[in-house]
């Protein structure tokens, strides 16, 4: 699945969870790491083992459930007055590792899943060579992937109605980033 397609299946996951079992939109730093959650495996894998290759394939350590449940148990220990925040990543995460299950699992050919359960198990062998460059130069226009770029629209749509959560979280941060950079530039120049 594409980073976007990601992002879509876990915030209307976590957007769900809030309205139906909290009665309100998601907050902003649960929503920034909900969509970091999302992204983590990939952010791991697919570097460590397509450019660095320190890794079997991209979809081995960050994408294996144990490394899942212990990074969780950890952060839940660390940030204990941040469980919230804390938990919307572990729901990203895992929707991440759920949504990349392929098709072939569902019919129970259970031999594409394995990455769940890695190191114990081996890394499913995957077609394409394992490169950022591969995997860009294979896009298809094919239905699956059009869904999921048309997924964005309904998104966007209830990222909206939620008020935009994460939004101003995100752009506090990268004001105060950019005024310290500046405050150094003019420091340095004087």
């Amino acid at each position: 699945m594409w980073p976007w397609g990601h992002a879509v299946v876990g915030y209307l996951a976590y957007s769900g969870t809030t309205h139906v079992g909290w009665k309100r939109p998601p907050s902003d730093a649960a929503t920034v790491a909900l969509l970091f959650g999302t992204q983590f495996p990939d952010l791991v894998d697919k570097p460590l083992a397509w450019s660095l290759g320190v890794l079997p394939s991209g979809r081995s350590l960050a994408h294996s459930t144990l490394t899942a449940v212990l990074l969780v148990c950890v952060l839940y220990v660390v940030f204990a007055r941040r469980r919230a925040v804390v938990g919307a990543f572990a729901l990203g995460y895992a929707s991440h590792l759920l949504a990349d299950l392929p098709s072939a699992v569902l019919a129970g050919d259970l031999s594409h899943a394995t990455y769940l359960l890695w190191p114990i198990l081996p890394s499913p062998r995957y077609v394409l060579e394992p490169s950022f460059q591969a995997h860009l130069a294979a896009i298809e226009f094919t239905p699956v992937f059009l869904f999921q770029v048309g997924l964005l629209v309904p998104l966007f749509l209830l990222w909206r109605y939620d008020g935009y959560p994460g939004r101003a979280f995100v752009f506090e941060r990268l004001d105060r980033l950019w005024t310290a950079i500046g405050a150094r530039f003019v420091e340095r120049r004087s």
